[in-house]
């Protein structure tokens, strides 16, 4: 019995929420497509309180007040890309989920690969020298073909003891 309980809960914690912040009805654009409009865009938009979710999914106050500003300029008229430039100009471009590609954010964009590229170099350099520390560290180091046939002719003219 404990154990189902236990298995129940561990299934219902893992189980992802499908809610959506827009809750209130004072939200919603009457309108389905200007509502559509309404979540394509807000889910572009960062939350400036909680920084890492879109102000659709944000239950915060400014994201809701944000909300709220993404249906008034749909409703005045303004296209999806409009709306976000009017927010863009007064927020920064810190409130696009998506920044544009442009050197201001070159190292927000191609940070995360260097990162990797220069973890892949350093895991190559850390093997390498680690062979070449086990290949010290057993006193036989690789010979050259030279060295080689000259220790076997050491070998088959030293008859064993």
């Amino acid at each position: 019995m404990k154990l189902s309980a236990f298995l129940f809960a561990l299934l219902f914690a893992l189980t992802p929420a499908t809610a959506f912040a827009v809750i209130s009805p004072d939200e919603k654009l009457s309108d389905p497509g200007l509502e559509a409009r309404a979540r394509e865009v807000s889910k572009e938009l960062r939350c400036l309180v909680c920084q890492n979710e879109s102000i659709d999914d944000s239950d915060a106050e400014l994201a809701k007040d944000l909300r709220m500003l993404v249906r008034k300029r749909i409703l005045a008229g303004d296209t999806n890309e409009e709306v976000k430039q009017y927010l863009v100009a007064r927020y920064g471009e810190f409130v696009l989920m998506r920044p544009p590609f442009q050197p201001a954010t070159w190292l927000l964009w191609l940070g995360p690969g260097a990162i990797l590229l220069g973890g892949a170099v350093g895991i190559v350099l850390f093997l390498r020298r680690s062979s070449r520390r086990d290949e010290n560290a057993t006193g036989n180091p690789a010979l050259s073909e030279a060295e080689r046939r000259r220790l076997d002719e050491i070998v088959k003219n030293d008859p064993p003891e």
